[in-house]
């Protein structure tokens, strides 16, 4: 691995977490937050700094290419690096003691939205802004913005892209990376600016407009009240939030398609059909629930169930009710739409709906195989035969996000937690959805949570925002040494 060129990439990603910090500091020094202004200058610094050493160290040259190897460890260790240096802001400002501030960051980059913050109505507003663009960088990805505003990383840049783009399949559009980075950064600007506006048009105000439109498009969740979205109490609003949490679901790499060649290539994408009427099935199940256990009305029940499948589905974690009240199938539901998660190639976290496919695909090939012994037969996704590797790299994940999630439940059991709460906290953390069910529900937060349960969940937020075998690599003793293997 050539170290040079990943200290120089790095020292890029460094200055690019310092001037994302400019807006909140220019925020608090404007609205003369005196603490808050001093500790995005502190951030910005140290920011400065970092990017001062890495560039000492290394560097690009013009004819550098980055290889596999380095656009693991850019990508892994340049999220980790931001996320530590996202911290600052909390801990310097006093709002948040070390370790909770290292929660609030790595929770808001992966995307996960879960927080240590039981009342956040009392944070200056640049704080507020800060937790929403550290959701809204990390939801397309740190690397991916990175590389769509900053100069061509080379020829080898394809390894980082496919380092953090989530999902089984990596698909180019483009026949230039950089150029590729750049259409799924303009469709993903767009749509929180069209988001944005609706939302103003449901009645918010800017402010709270822009900042729930980062994060609904990250499919994070931070909000700026501790009601979340049932402060408002807004039939439209909760409508509008379905809509977009849902389109974020959806792979941006498809919307850069449909630009191109119509809006008939969404309908015609298997994962995203599969997506819709798996929303509507547990819509349509959770409100009839709802209806028939707890007499809700059929419009306040429509409205809640479709709300809450599309945040959980789409691991954005808002709330509107208290779904953690909600009847045991309801809660099931839900629990179930945590887990599965949105499309590849989406801001969404979980297992992917195309995995889903995928397996279901390979297990009736099994089956036919058996019948048939001397059957030759592809799985595909959208017509297109799929290979071998990529079938059972989806099994591979699915084993690997199991294992990871009793891991967790575990180190959780042995910190003092019961055993239903681990398994939610496990989950909704590893899917990066935020709120579960239980200690961390619907009404509650992390903050619950012991200080080495909480340490570990930053561990394991990093392991599912960078789906797992990036990370696992970067632990690896040959990753570090010359290799004819890499």
């Amino acid at each position: 691995m050539n170290r040079r060129i990943v200290s120089g990439l790095l020292g890029y990603l460094t200055l690019f977490c310092g001037a994302a910090m400019i807006p909140p500091f220019i925020l608090a020094a404007t609205a003369e937050e005196f603490n808050g202004a001093a500790a995005f200058l502190l951030a910005i610094f140290l920011c400065l700094a970092t990017t001062f050493e890495l560039e000492r160290f290394g560097g690009l040259q013009g004819k550098d290419n980055v290889g596999i190897r380095e656009g693991i460890a850019v990508t892994g260790l340049g999220w980790l690096l931001i996320s530590i240096l996202g911290l600052v802001p909390y801990f310097a400002g006093g709002y948040l003691n070390l370790l909770d501030s290292m929660v609030e960051s790595f929770s808001g980059f992966s995307g996960t939205g879960a927080t240590v913050i039981e009342d956040v109505e009392i944070l200056p507003r640049s704080i507020l802004l800060w937790r929403s663009l550290s959701n809204w960088v990390g939801g397309l990805g740190i690397v991916v913005i990175f590389m769509a505003i900053m100069p061509q990383f080379g020829r080898g840049a394809m390894f980082i892209l496919k380092a953090e783009t989530t999902g089984p399949t990596k698909d180019r559009q483009m026949p230039r990376i950089r150029d590729n980075a750049k259409a799924l950064f303009s469709i993903y600007v767009l749509l929180t600016i069209f988001c944005a506006v609706a939302y103003c048009m449901c009645g918010l105000e800017p402010f709270a407009a822009i900042n729930h439109a980062m994060t609904t498009i990250a499919t994070g969740g931070y909000g700026i009240y501790n009601g979340t979205v049932g402060e408002y109490g807004n039939a439209y609003l909760e409508y509008s939030m379905a809509f977009f949490m849902i389109v974020s679901s959806g792979s941006f790499a498809m919307y850069v398609v449909a630009c191109r060649k119509g809006p008939g290539v969404i309908l015609k994408n298997t994962e995203f059909r599969t997506y819709l009427m798996i929303i509507a099935v547990a819509t349509i199940t959770i409100a009839l629930d709802l209806i028939l256990e707890m007499r809700v009305q059929k419009e306040e029940a429509i409205r809640a169930a479709i709300f809450h499948v599309a945040s959980l589905s789409s691991t954005t974690g808002f709330v509107s009710h208290d779904f953690d009240t909600y009847p045991p199938l309801s809660k099931a539901f839900l629990m179930m739409m945590m887990f599965l998660g949105g499309c590849a190639g989406s801001t969404a976290g979980g297992l992917k709906v195309a995995r889903i496919i995928l397996l279901f695909k390979f297990v009736g090939l099994i089956v036919r195989q058996k019948l048939h012994p001397n059957l030759i037969s592809n799985v595909t996704l959208s017509g297109c035969p799929i290979d071998e590797d990529v079938v059972y790299g989806a099994a591979k994940f699915f084993f690997a996000v199991v294992m990871l999630d009793v891991m967790f439940a575990a180190v959780m059991m042995f910190d003092g937690i019961d055993f239903v709460n681990s398994i939610s906290v496990s989950v909704s953390t590893m899917a990066s959805v935020g709120p579960g069910f239980g200690i961390e529900g619907a009404t509650s937060t992390y903050a619950l949570l012991p200080s080495f349960s909480k340490f570990c969940a930053c561990g394991f937020m990093f392991l599912s925002r960078l789906e797992i075998f990036t990370v696992l690599a970067l632990f690896s003793p040959s990753f570090w040494h010359k290799s004819k293997n890499w």
